[in-house]
């Protein structure tokens, strides 16, 4: 029985070590080249997984910013004085300024919602009016 060998991948001649492809490369077609495939839509899924992943990131380098920063430091808050560690005062005051920033935009958006309900209704009203104009001047005609 014959022994088969593989096919050769360099050049005959060996002057050069380049590698021959086995298989011809398709020919392209100038005048319609390929189109790139359409982009795949997002979704909430994908969403969460990268606010999820993004949020994990966050806490493990607050963990790490933690463990580094150990050292006491002296606190004055309205007249109360105490040592608390440097990592937990500033996580602290950070966690103080999301609330009020949470706050000042819940009120916002609040009032926007009031404002549009508000434009809502006087809209369905106006709209209804000029429906029904009501009794108008045929009742001066009558007399």
């Amino acid at each position: 029985m014959p022994v088969r060998r593989p096919a050769r991948t360099v050049r005959p001649d060996h002057s050069r070590d380049v590698a021959v492809p086995l298989v011809p490369e398709p020919p392209v077609d100038v005048v319609n080249p390929p189109q790139p495939a359409p982009p795949v839509d997002r979704t909430r899924v994908a969403a969460t997984w990268m606010a999820i992943s993004v949020g994990t990131a966050v806490l493990v380098l607050l963990i790490v910013f933690m463990m580094q920063n150990t050292t006491p430091v002296e606190v004055a808050f309205f007249g109360l004085r105490g040592t608390a560690p440097l990592a937990l005062t500033l996580l602290i005051a950070g966690v103080a300024s999301a609330v009020v920033a949470l706050t000042v935009g819940t009120l916002r958006i609040g009032q926007l919602r009031r404002r549009i309900g508000a434009d809502r209704r006087g809209t369905t009203r106006r709209a209804h009016a000029a429906a029904d104009p009501g009794p108008g001047p045929t009742h001066l005609a009558e007399g």
